[in-house]
């Protein structure tokens, strides 16, 4: 039979009375496939015998399960019936509903009337059954999909709170956030993305929370686009993004349930992508990457600490090495007269220009900080510990650099560390050589033009239509509500109202029983 693929690849083709054409669409299909298992069967009846074809992929489908559920009660105690001297017979529609409703033993099943709604399911690990007789087909969920066993966070990890993470499969990762949210508003609308890898995704929300207008906002997004393959949120993400060319991410990814059940229960929307180990949260504003789950779970004097040392070391990541720079190459005189005699002496027998310095320790730390990912478990590890320690002297020694340029690569490293969020550190690295260049070139003046344009390129930034820099560019700010949860975090029993991010008229979140609302 000859299969024919519309313009967004799929097949225009409905399940047929006749088996026999129904087994030559599949057969077709699944030609050259080693692990696709498929078989014809006859169940014997009163009135004769009755055909059935049963198709599934090894590997994604639960084969003791499909044995269980469909082969042994449909065959009674295993005895597969052969085609005798009775007639065949045609299933009716009645026929076919009683056979799977009062024998197979099943929960999950569901009828289909294409055969492209069937190959979706049996691309996905479930089982599909064909009776003679029937436009229609069964599709019996019996999916056992490889996967790995819940682990601790590696991206994101906590001295407190839980420590499970999401995985790269979808169902669990709903599960995850199910577990913590236990309320029937809280909706999941599932589609599919990718025409050829076709996958799952599914839209987490709060219904009586979140903004209408937000949530037709990113189901507008995502079917903007066609394209043949997504294997992970990161894909997605860029696909999402309004301005693409922004270094900044404008939407925020997380590998912890609990953060992703805390943004849903301040009216986001979480997106939640098949194959993938995080998911999206959406909208997203700066504030948010600086916020870590400890910050909730430690007393509100140490989270508020935390989060002030990570604003701090978003600037020392960005502006300490063009600082020195511009200070040392074009304002020497602004430095104590000793401290200005030390970076003399550490660089008496230095031969590079001092932005050669800078550059060449940075290029070093970012090519040892690259190897130490790309290398497994504990060797990556020690090539950074050890390569930093060993390559950094050396390189002293070799009168290469000097001491203080050492140290002042170093602390930046170390400050753009402590950025809970990786996407959000790696682009604070990137503006780091902008600022090199732009002390090394107009000196302090030309890192306050970088510092401007920066600032200004932030307040034009949204994300799906919150701005990114709020409450610090928000026309109505609330700042009892807004300020709650900024730079300081205030108790938990101070912070009475949710963000914007929630429809309002729902943004109380916590009053006291004897106080009232």
């Amino acid at each position: 039979m000859e299969i024919k693929y519309n313009a967004v690849n799929e097949l225009e083709l409905p399940v047929f009375a006749d088996l026999e054409k129904n087994i030559d669409a599949l057969e077709s299909i699944f030609s050259d496939w080693g692990d696709i298992v498929r078989k014809k069967f006859f169940l014997e009846r009163e009135d004769g015998m009755l055909s059935v074809y049963i198709i599934y992929i090894d590997g994604l489908t639960d084969n003791e399960m499909v044995e269980r559920t469909i082969t042994r009660p449909f065959l009674y105690e295993w005895k597969e019936k052969k085609v005798s001297h009775k007639e065949l017979i045609k299933a009716d529609e009645a026929y076919f509903r009683a056979l799977f409703h009062n024998q197979a033993e099943a929960v999950d099943l569901a009828e289909k009337t294409t055969i492209m709604d069937v190959l979706d399911g049996v691309l996905k690990g479930d089982t599909g059954v064909f009776v003679d007789g029937v436009e229609k087909a069964m599709l019996l969920s019996t999916k056992k999909l490889p996967t790995r066993a819940v682990n601790f966070p590696q991206k994101e990890p906590g001295l407190k709170g839980p420590r499970d993470s999401f995985l790269e499969n979808f169902r669990i990762n709903t599960a995850l956030i199910r577990r913590r949210i236990k309320d029937p508003k809280m909706k999941l609308k599932q589609g599919f993305v990718g025409q050829r890898s076709r996958t799952l995704y599914g839209l987490m929300y709060m219904e009586d929370l979140v903004y209408p207008s937000l949530l037709e906002k990113i189901e507008k997004k995502l079917a903007s686009f066609e394209i043949d393959a997504i294997f992970d949120t990161g894909m997605l993400v860029h696909l999402l993004e309004d301005k693409w060319y922004s270094p900044f991410p404008q939407v925020q990814t997380t590998e912890r349930p609990d953060k992703a059940a805390s943004a849903i229960a301040e009216g986001r929307v979480v997106l939640v992508v098949d194959n993938s180990s995080e998911v999206i949260i959406l909208p997203t504003t700066w504030n948010t990457f600086f916020q870590a789950a400890d910050d909730y779970y430690n007393r509100f004097a140490v989270g508020t600490f935390a989060r002030l040392l990570r604003y701090a070391a978003a600037l020392l990541a960005v502006l300490l090495p063009g600082l020195y720079v511009a200070v040392t190459c074009y304002y020497p005189q602004v430095l104590p007269a000793n401290f200005l005699l030390a970076i003399a002496a550490a660089r008496n027998d230095v031969t590079f220009p001092i932005i050669v310095e800078i550059l060449l320790m940075e290029l070093l730390f970012e090519l040892l900080r690259e190897a130490g990912i790309r290398l497994p478990g504990q060797m990556g590890n020690t090539i950074g510990v050890v390569g930093g320690l060993i390559v950094g002297q050396a390189a002293v020694d070799a009168s290469l650099v000097s001491t203080i340029v050492v140290i002042v690569v170093a602390l930046a490293a170390i400050a753009s560390f402590a950025i809970p969020n990786e996407e959000f550190a790696s682009t604070f690295r990137l503006l780091k050589f902008v600022a090199i260049f732009l002390g090394a070139v107009w000196g302090l003046y030309g890192i306050m033009l970088g510092v401007l344009a920066l600032l200004i390129h932030l307040a034009k930034l949204q994300s799906f239509g919150i701005p990114y820099m709020m409450p610090l560019v928000s026309g109505s700010i609330d700042e009892e509500t807004e300020f709650q949860d900024f730079a300081l975090r205030k108790p938990i029993f101070t912070m009475r109202r949710r963000p914007l991010y929630t429809r309002r008229g729902k943004r109380v979140r916590f009053w006291w029983k004897e106080k009232g609302r």
